[in-house]
């Protein structure tokens, strides 16, 4: 999905062969792990200190979507050996037997320091925890520039409002879109309703005239330069968009979005499982997780890391850290299947195209 700061830079120079050719090579002192993560969703300085104290050479790998992550896993060409997909993806892995049980044994930093509600929240998409450690969770929500939107802004209807013509930012996610236009409607955002999905495909043509463009990382500099008065946007951009102009504010809509999580899994195919869950457990350190936090700025399940926080502001911080007890009607993206796949992105083209 999304949400990320997807440039797909390479990070400090550790990069991966396309073809990861002889991946069953030793690598470093005590072996090799192969990471295929998002890209910018790490501090590189994170894995140079796993190297260090390990002796575990990192083979580390960058994709921009979920959807660019998944055939190429799927088509066994590379062996990888960590992952972090998004919620929803994490179960169509799980359905086609591709990842395989965690030992928890191994990962005790895991099992002692992300949050007990993280897991609970990680079910909806993993029954029973076997398969995803958390890596990071959020919300999307409305960003908008309090010097060019006139009222306080508590709805998804906004992003339907002609006064702002030119002015709004879409996600250009098939997901995310129908998610703004589902919720917006008052139903699920993980609805197969031939009717409630053809009400959404019908709003998002409508509302194609006033989005001044369809963009994933781009919402995230266009608002801070100024370009944009409203952007949907993933709540870790937001705090860095913050960050730089303080003249943004970011809301969850009352009717209601999507929190999502994104956690590390192990292919069923994994030739260094063992390597691939020191690293989860190394990720999983306070302190490690602390560095994650300040450098990608996507909200941390590690309850013990978010203790760290100094900045008192930022560790009670409503967008980094929300009270999900607040709202009752958020949901994380559940796989729909191939033939749900199949009636999203058909609508979506319908709409692009129109």
């Amino acid at each position: 999905m999304k949400k990320r700061k997807l440039i797909g830079a390479l990070l400090c120079g550790i990069v991966a062969t396309a073809l990861f050719t002889g991946c069953g090579s030793k690598g470093g002192e005590n072996g090799v792990v192969y990471v295929y993560n998002w890209g910018e969703y790490i501090d590189p300085e994170t894995i140079e200190m796993f190297e260090e104290e390990t002796g575990i050479k990192v083979e580390y790998e960058e994709y921009e979507t979920n959807e660019i992550m998944y055939p190429k896993v799927a088509a066994g060409t590379s062996n990888y050996d960590l992952l972090c997909p998004s919620d929803y993806m994490i179960t169509k892995l799980m359905e086609n037997d591709m990842l395989a049980e965690l030992n928890f044994e191994n990962m005790p930093n895991a099992k002692a320091n992300i949050g007990a509600q993280y897991y609970e929240q990680a079910t909806g998409f993993d029954p029973g925890n076997k398969y995803c450690v958390p890596y990071c969770w959020g919300t999307v929500g409305i960003l908008y520039n309090k010097t060019m939107v006139d009222e306080p802004i508590t709805s998804w209807d906004i992003l339907w409002d002609e006064k702002y013509k030119d002015n709004i930012l879409m996600q250009d996610s098939v997901r995310d879109a129908f998610m703004v236009a589902l919720k917006r409607n008052g139903h699920s955002m993980n609805s197969l309703n031939a009717d409630e999905l053809e009400q959404a495909k019908n709003d998002l043509i409508a509302q194609k005239p006033l989005v001044q463009a369809y963009v994933v990382d781009q919402v995230r500099d266009k608002m801070i330069a100024g370009e944009a008065a409203i952007g949907v946007i993933y709540s870790g951009e937001a705090i860095y968009t913050q960050r730089e102009n303080p003249d943004l504010e970011y809301i969850v809509p009352e009717e209601g979005s999507n929190v999502w999580i994104d956690g590390w899994v192990i292919p069923k195919n994994a030739e260094n499982k063992e390597n691939a869950e020191k690293f989860i457990d190394f990720m999983c350190r306070p302190e490690i997780a602390l560095m994650n936090f300040d450098y990608i700025t996507y909200s941390t399940p590690n309850e013990a890391a978010r203790a760290l926080i100094e900045d008192e502001e930022i560790r009670n911080s409503e967008i980094a850290f929300p009270d999900l007890s607040k709202y009752n009607n958020m949901e994380v993206f559940i796989y729909l299947g191939e033939e749900g796949d199949e009636l999203y992105n058909n609508l979506w083209k319908e709409i692009k195209s129109n």
